[in-house]
Order: C-alpha cells, then sequence, then structure tokens
C-alpha cells in the first residue's frame, strides 16, 4: 500500500519532464508487495506507458493529471 505523498511524489515525477519508461522502472518499480508504486499507479489508471517502436515513455493520464491538481 502507497501513501498519498509518495502518489504525489510519483505523479510529479512524471509531468516535470519528459520520461523515459526505463527511467520510470529503474526509479520506481519495486519486487516488494507492500511498496508497489509504480505498479498501482499503473493498475489505477494515473500513469500509462506509450510504446513507439523500440522506445517507449511514460506519461500521466487524464485521471493522473486530476490527481495531481487535487493532491
Amino acid at each position: 500500500m502507497t501513501s498519498s505523498f509518495e502518489r504525489f511524489e510519483l505523479l510529479a515525477w512524471i509531468a516535470q519532464e519528459p520520461r523515459t519508461y526505463p527511467q520510470a522502472i529503474e526509479l520506481w518499480k519495486t519486487q516488494c508487495p507492500r511498496h508497489s508504486l509504480w505498479e498501482d499507479a499503473v493498475s489505477d489508471g494515473l500513469v500509462r506507458v506509450v510504446r513507439n517502436g523500440s522506445l517507449s515513455h511514460v506519461e500521466l493520464t487524464v485521471a493522473g493529471e486530476e490527481a495531481l491538481r487535487g493532491a
């Protein structure tokens, strides 16, 4: 389970500038089920991975943008 502050940090980090998928995974993915911040944000529809051939980046969804504004 993640805190709302942690979720805000992730969303703000993504919104700050373009981020690649490898950057996001390196910084936010965890193997610990108690700290599944990245996985929760994706499954909650706040973040999406956009693939363009071999390149991919992450971005906020509309719900992610709304959650960031509401935080």
